[in-house]
């Protein structure tokens, strides 16, 4: 024999690099060309849709039924042109009349032709100017001036709008400031980047109290959401590179309130100081560091059946049968979920009705996974897929305790997303303060986009009051509680 050859991979092995390869090259394909989506539309419709269909009808998204009648057959009409939608009631409009060229003082109006074009005006700044007069006490008693109403930054120029446009402009329309220095130029105002620092700065430090009563309002509920995110940061120990730092995210979805904690690492530090009096349910994805959490006895973790299908979508190409007898069951657990929504079951009813259609299917799943785990190859894709299911098992049957739990974290999810588009354009952070300062003002703008506010009323509002509002009444101001203020007396719930 040969020195060298017992040391070539066997045909299995090859068969296995060869698997793993053309997974891979799936997923960068789907990454470059294809849709995000994980929408599963199976190729083999006859036995897998009977499944779906048997005892189930009311989970299916679409109900059909036959009908049979008679009616006139209409005349062919001419095609009707498409409506055009009308423009919202609520924008001002400015007339311009249009009078004929020839004389009409003789005529009589019988009418009129409106026509409405949508026009667009650039923003604008304009200067609020505080006049106070001062008045001489008789007999030299002193002097009587009015007091100067409380401002955002004290003895700035910015006022309460423009902060609140400036992080709005930076947090949800993600605009690096950057940009919006150009934009301030092109309206006439010219301001040093450095100026545009030190009020997203000062305007941080206004809402952080608010930021610290979301936080705690959030790790004091009994059912959260966490998922984290990665940022990165200029650092000036590292010449050339930049510090790879995690936003870690805290959702409530009960209270609608999202937090939002930067820490410069994804080790256990940053949650073990946060949950660290935490009971209840705690929902993740697979990452092992929620673990170390969920093994307390006063913690019940909750598993997200989101990632698990991801396995079975992209086992799909290499295992056909196998993956789709998965995604058709996961698709009936989620077709579930969508009956429950829309008719708006509570909790106990939610309960009720997955004690009855969901758990069933569910025990079909984890008998069906330990029957495939014994032929499946633990290197294939749907091995993988198999495997990583059956060791989220005990999480992701969890959903079925209690029928406030979601089936996935995908609420969570959608509350990175934000973070995810911004560093796309700002690309990092200036430093660890500026991410952490970043951090809060997520807090609070996703906090006020769950209870449908509009962030920049919202933000304005409380940035022109904070400063005058009672600390112990505090609580006022946030989301969940806010009530705009019209006037300078307060309109609180």
């Amino acid at each position: 024999m040969k020195a060298g050859v017992e040391n070539k991979p066997t045909y299995q092995e090859l068969l296995l690099q060869n698997e793993k390869m053309r997974v891979e090259l799936a997923a960068l394909k789907r990454l470059v060309f294809g849709q995000k989506r994980e929408r599963f539309i199976p190729e083999q419709q006859d036995n897998q849709l009977d499944f779906l269909r048997s005892n189930s009808s009311k989970y299916s998204s679409v109900q059909k039924e036959q009908i049979s009648y008679t009616r006139r057959k209409p005349k062919k009409k001419s095609k009707k042109h498409p409506i055009r939608q009308a423009l919202p009631e609520h924008l001002t409009r400015h007339d311009i009349i249009i009078q004929p060229d020839e004389d009409v003082s003789k005529m009589k109006k019988i009418g009129q032709e409106v026509t409405e074009e949508l026009e667009y005006q650039p923003p604008k700044f304009y200067v609020n100017r505080y006049i106070r007069p001062k008045y001489a006490r008789s007999q030299e008693e002193g002097i009587v001036i009015g007091t100067l109403p409380s401002r955002p930054i004290e003895k700035g120029i910015a006022g309460p709008g423009v902060l609140a446009h400036l992080l709005i402009s930076k947090y949800v329309d993600h605009l690096p400031l950057y940009r919006q220095r150009q934009q301030f130029k092109r309206l006439g105002v010219e301001l040093a980047e450095s100026t545009l620092c030190g009020w997203k700065e000062k305007s941080y430090e206004l809402i952080k109290p608010l930021v610290d009563l979301i936080q705690t309002d959030v790790l004091n509920c009994n059912y959260i959401m966490v998922d984290e995110t990665t940022i990165k940061v200029l650092d000036p120990r590292l010449k050339g590179k930049t510090h790879q730092g995690y936003y870690w995210v805290y959702f409530d979805p009960m209270g609608k309130q999202a937090f939002y904690n930067y820490q410069m690492g994804r080790g256990r530090d940053g949650p073990e100081k946060l949950l660290k009096n935490f009971s209840g349910y705690l929902q993740s994805d697979g990452y092992q560091v929620y673990d170390e959490f969920t093994s307390r006895d006063c913690i019940t973790g909750i598993g997200c059946m989101a990632h698990a299908r991801r396995y079975f979508v992209d086992a799909r190409l290499m295992d056909s049968q196998l993956a789709e007898w998965m995604l058709f069951r996961i698709q009936k657990l989620y077709a579930i979920e969508r009956y429950a929504r829309k008719h708006q079951l509570s909790p106990e009813k939610r309960y009720e009705e997955r004690q009855k259609s969901s758990a069933p299917v569910m025990k079909k799943m984890k008998q069906w996974l330990d029957e495939q785990v014994i032929s499946a190859l633990p290197q294939s894709a749907i091995g993988k897929a198999i495997r990583y299911m059956l060791n989220r098992w005990p999480y992701l049957e969890n959903y079925l305790l209690d029928g406030r739990l979601e089936i996935d974290n995908n609420l969570v999810e959608n509350a990175i997303r934000p973070i995810a588009l911004g560093r796309k354009n700002y690309l990092f952070a200036g430093s660890h303060d500026g991410a952490e300062h970043a951090a809060g003002i997520y807090t609070l703008v996703a906090s006020a986009k769950l209870h449908d506010i509009e962030p920049f009323t919202y933000l304005k509002d409380i940035l022109s009051r904070i400063s005058d509002h009672p600390y112990k009444k505090l609580y006022q101001l946030l989301p969940k509680n806010w009530t705009k203020n019209n006037n300078t007396s307060l309109l609180m719930t």
